[in-house]
């Protein structure tokens, strides 16, 4: 056998074996599920042994997660001011721990009007700033989507059986991933909004609101303690908003022509990409948890 003979089989076979540890959506699925399963322990651990400190890591990895989006949007052309994304981030969440949902809207409201300073400053007296009203647009969208989002995360793990509430969030996030991951792949004929995600289905989203709906009754019912129907009527609407929130990134990194937001958890992309559906899903528990418990 020749030399390139050799050369093209083995270049085959790596391919084919790369092809097998990549799943249907794009991902090397033995060490996204080896990410996802010790990030999904780590959780666990904090939240029923030394729940405060869920405090801590909600903020860490926020400041990540907004490091990453802040360095994708400034490269693709948006001048956000670095400084208030990252320091007023911060603010919003830390507030929210003491002052509970006023805390984290006043901090918010406050950095907004930082920004709005900042960008409106940031090229000297002497010069007008450029693209200020688009800039000022995303810079408050991030605000909004990161830090106040995830200071419902943090306001909750503060309540009566915060860690269980939180918990519910984290596990009934995860049914929904896994539900409509394994009917999307066993199913999946019909896709539910291909201009923006190709790959979500009908079919996929049938089997999230199966499992989270599922996941929601049974961990309200004996980990809250609560009647079985505040579970029917958490799963899905929390299914349906952890949905949005992947699409919703799904478009950003569209509009920004990426894939991830960052490359630090293998097999998933960014810390961004895997709480796409978590952020404004902790708001929606949150606020049903609150009316009816």
């Amino acid at each position: 056998m020749s030399t390139d003979s050799e050369g093209a089989r083995v270049t085959e076979e790596t391919q084919e074996t790369a092809a097998q540890k990549t799943s249907r959506a794009g991902r090397d699925l033995p060490a996204a599920i080896a990410v996802g399963g010790s990030l999904g322990v780590g959780v666990i651990l904090v939240l029923v042994f030394v729940p405060l400190v869920w405090i801590p890591v909600v903020a860490v990895s926020i400041a990540v997660a907004t490091w990453e989006v802040v360095k994708r949007v400034r490269d693709g052309g948006y001048a956000v001011g670095v400084a208030p994304l990252m320091l007023g981030g911060q603010a919003i969440m830390w507030s929210a721990w003491p002052w509970g949902p006023t805390g984290a809207l006043v901090a918010f409201a406050a950095t907004v009007l930082v920004a709005m300073v900042w960008k409106l400053l940031s090229s000297g007296r002497t010069t007008a700033p450029v693209n200020y009203l688009r800039d000022l647009a995303v810079t408050v969208f991030v605000l909004a989507w990161l830090p106040l989002f995830a200071a419902f995360a943090i306001i909750m793990v503060t309540q009566d059986h915060g860690w269980a509430r939180v918990l519910t969030l984290m596990i009934v996030v995860v049914c929904s991933d896994v539900g409509g991951y394994t009917a999307g792949v066993l199913f999946g004929r019909h896709p539910m909004v291909p201009a923006i995600s190709p790959k979500k289905s009908w079919e996929g989203m049938g089997g999230s609101l199966v499992f989270g709906t599922v996941g929601s009754v049974l961990l309200v019912t004996f980990l809250l303690d609560a009647h079985w129907w505040i579970g029917l009527a958490l799963g899905p609407v929390l299914v349906i908003c952890a949905t949005l929130g992947d699409l919703v990134e799904s478009q950003v990194k569209r509009d920004l022509g990426i894939k991830d937001m960052g490359t630090l958890l293998p097999g998933h992309g960014g810390i961004m990409d895997r709480l796409d559906s978590i952020l404004p899903s902790a708001f929606v528990v949150w606020a049903i948890l609150g009316a009816l418990l």
